[in-house]
C-alpha cells in the first residue's frame, strides 16, 4: 500500500482526493481543510513525515510547530525551531547553521517544505548530521522548482510567501539530483524516496553515514 493512501479512513476517501487534486491546488488550503472528506496538501505532508518520525524529533523550520505539536499528541517529544518568530515556535534561532543542541541528542531530524528556503543549506544540514543519533534519521520534503514556483504564485492567501517574498539564497526547490548532491555533502545516504500528490512532492528519508 502507497504510504499516502494510509492517511485515509477509506478507499473512498483516498481516491476522492486523488481526483481532486487538481481543484485541492487552487483553492486556498485553510477551505480546502474545512470540506469534509478532503485533505489540505499540509495535512498530507505532515501526515507522511509524521508516520515516519521516531524518538526525538527536531523539526527544522518547523514555521506554527504543527509536526511537532502533532507528535506531542501522540506522546513523542519534539523540539520545533525556526529563525522566524512564528507563533509556536520553541526555540527561535539566529541561524539555521549553529543549532543550540548536544551532538547525537535526536533520533529524527525533520526539513518540511522549507529547506529551499534556507540560503546556507549545507551547513544547516552538517548541522543536522550533528546533532542526530548515528541511528538516527533525517526526513525532508521537496517540491521540484517548476511546481513550487507556480504553487507560490498562486497561493494568495500565504502572507508570508506573498509580503515576505523570496530573499536572497532562497529557490524554489531541487531537482532529485541536485537535493541527493546537499545530502551526501551533509553526511547522508537516501534510503527511501516517496512520491505523493501525484508524484508534484517528495518525502526523501536519508540515514547519516
Amino acid at each position: 500500500m502507497h504510504p499516502e493512501r494510509r492517511l485515509y479512513r477509506s478507499g473512498a476517501a483516498w481516491l476522492l482526493n486523488q481526483l481532486l487534486l487538481p481543484v485541492k491546488l487552487v483553492v486556498p488550503q485553510p477551505v480546502i481543510a474545512r470540506i469534509p472528506g478532503l485533505t489540505s496538501n499540509e495535512d498530507i505532508r505532515l501526515g507522511l513525515v509524521l508516520e515516519r518520525t521516531r524518538g526525538r524529533l527536531l523539526d527544522v523550520g518547523c514555521g506554527t510547530n504543527q509536526l511537532v505539536a502533532r507528535y506531542r499528541a501522540q506522546g513523542g517529544q519534539g523540539v520545533g525551531v525556526d529563525v522566524h518568530p512564528w507563533h509556536g515556535v520553541d526555540h527561535l534561532l539566529e541561524d539555521s547553521g549553529r543549532l543550540p543542541f548536544e551532538a547525537g541528542s535526536f533520533d529524527t531530524v525533520s526539513f518540511v517544505a522549507c529547506l529551499n528556503h534556507i540560503p546556507n543549506r549545507g551547513e544547516a544540514l552538517a548541522e543536522a548530521r550533528r546533532v542526530l543519533a548515528d541511528a538516527g534519521q533525517l526526513l525532508l520534503t521537496n517540491l521540484r522548482p517548476g511546481p513550487s514556483r507556480l504553487w507560490h504564485a498562486w497561493a494568495f492567501w500565504d502572507r508570508d510567501q506573498h509580503e515576505r517574498g523570496m530573499q536572497e539564497g532562497e529557490v524554489w526547490g531541487f531537482e532529485p539530483g541536485a537535493l541527493q548532491d546537499l545530502l551526501s555533502a551533509a553526511g547522508f545516504e537516501l534510503s527511501q524516496r516517496t512520491s505523493f500528490s501525484w508524484g508534484l512532492n517528495e518525502l526523501f528519508v536519508c540515514r547519516p553515514v
